[in-house]
């Protein structure tokens, strides 16, 4: 019995043609950070973290301290959970430093 070479171009009758199936990627849940409200920390020292931390012009920092202290907390914006957590860590260490009570805390979106 002798062997016969294998023909490269039509391929070999027992080779398999298997096509990877493509794992379906789920987008990373995305995290709100939010501060809450308190009667204590001065509304420009709120304003200035919204600046500072979350990069806001002054219209619409003002805007969202305004809304945490009429209706109780304000959504300073929509990270990933990483980023989030970072922000969140950002302020709390800011307003401890400056000896305020405000608090800042994430939920998923």
């Amino acid at each position: 019995m002798s062997e016969r070479p294998i023909d490269t171009d039509r391929g070999n009758e027992h080779d398999l043609a298997v096509d990877e199936a493509r794992p379906k990627l789920k987008r990373p849940p995305l995290y709100r950070v939010v501060l809450i409200n308190d009667d204590y920390t001065p509304m420009e020292f709120v304003v200035s973290i919204l600046e500072s931390v979350f990069g806001m012009a002054r219209t619409g920092a003002t805007h969202v301290m305004l809304e945490v202290h009429t209706k109780g907390k304000g959504i300073c914006g929509v990270y990933s959970y990483e980023i989030a957590e970072t922000k969140v860590a950002q302020v709390m260490s800011i307003a401890s430093q400056h000896q305020h009570p405000l608090l800042c805390t994430m939920e998923e979106t």
